[in-house]
């Protein structure tokens, strides 16, 4: 009789982990590569100085340092491409969805990602190692915006309760088969000597 609930709650355990990870697999799943052109000058621009006067101080133009803002889709270094900081886009362009994606680690592991139609804000952090975007208008560095919860939505929170309570987790506890063994009641006391 105890094999049956049990049964029961590993089915429905197994379910909701395996609900769980095809969201999770759906989230975190990376769109075809699509190769934007590469952060830097147009490709329209001479890769020849111009020539000018020796002697001017305006000869070569100094170095431009990482961007505040992000216009096309493609893998962006932050330090050197993008400065970090708090980004938004306005979400897809056109009908599509807006992919993004926070690296770090020599190895490229996944900190965080998102795929909406929805616009977005991103923390990406000086440890981070790259930014990615594909098919999102494009990103300006804005400080004062509200960085969203890194928290599970309550509906997260309430199914990982729920799968809790089912595998006997917390305070609450499933109600046994059969009740605890009673101690034995007491002996009774010896007869008293007879004088």
């Amino acid at each position: 009789m105890g094999a049956k609930p049990a049964a029961a709650r590993m089915v429905a355990a197994s379910l909701m982990v395996a609900g769980w990870a095809a969201s999770t697999v759906v989230a975190s799943a990376d769109p075809d590569e699509t190769r934007g052109p590469a952060p830097g000058p147009a490709s329209g621009a001479s890769a020849a100085p111009s020539p000018s006067p020796a002697g001017s101080p305006e000869a070569s133009p100094a170095p431009a340092g990482p961007k505040t803002s992000i216009d096309k889709d493609g893998i962006y270094a932050v330090g050197s491409d993008i400065v970090p900081g708090i980004y938004s886009s306005g979400g897809p362009v056109g009908d599509g969805t807006c992919y993004w994606k926070r690296t770090g680690n020599p190895d490229g592991a996944i900190i965080d990602n998102a795929m909406s139609k929805k616009p977005q804000v991103v923390q990406i952090d000086p440890g981070d190692k790259a930014f990615k975007t594909s098919g999102c208008q494009p990103w300006q560095l804005t400080p004062d915006a509200a960085v969203p919860s890194s928290a599970p939505p309550a509906g997260v929170q309430g199914t990982l309760g729920i799968l809790n309570s089912l595998l006997g987790g917390g305070a609450q506890r499933a109600p046994s088969a059969s009740p605890p063994p009673q101690a034995p009641p007491a002996s009774p006391a010896p007869p008293a000597p007879h004088s």
